[in-house]
């Protein structure tokens, strides 16, 4: 079995577990021009946790993994937007982003929490959840 048909038998299952969460993405791209509809005013219905990262640092290498397989866990109860600070320098610096990996949660259209850093897992998941409860 190849990756991409070990990735859709993954997802299926999934599915079968949880068959609500098949409509819910639970990741995205975000970029300057779709930050403030996808990050700010979806921050208004569900938060919205930015992993502000690039593909040259291997900490943020180490983190995004753990953050993607954190927000399928929740399915839907938050939505994780990746932004590439290097193609993104503007909300990079709007949001004063001076060491990656960075990860800041939005709350209605606005920062509710931050950290920077690799953090492990197990951290990730009670920042999320410390959040979340708020």
């Amino acid at each position: 079995m190849n990756e991409s048909e070990e990735i859709k038998k993954s997802e299926t299952e999934k599915l079968k577990k949880n068959p609500e969460n098949h409509n819910i993405k639970v990741k995205i791209e975000v970029n300057e021009n779709d930050f403030e509809e996808k990050v700010l005013k979806q921050s208004e219905e569900v938060p919205v946790v930015v992993d502000f990262w690039a593909e040259w640092c291997m900490p943020c290498l180490m983190l995004g993994p753990a953050l993607e397989k954190i927000a399928e866990e929740y399915g839907g109860k938050f939505i994780l937007a990746k932004l590439d600070v290097n193609e993104n320098p503007r909300i990079s610096q709007k949001y004063g982003i001076m060491s990656i990996p960075a990860v800041k949660m939005f709350k209605n259209g606005k920062v509710a929490d931050e950290f920077v850093g690799a953090l492990p897992e197990s951290q990730v998941k009670e920042w999320i959840a410390k959040n979340l409860s708020a």
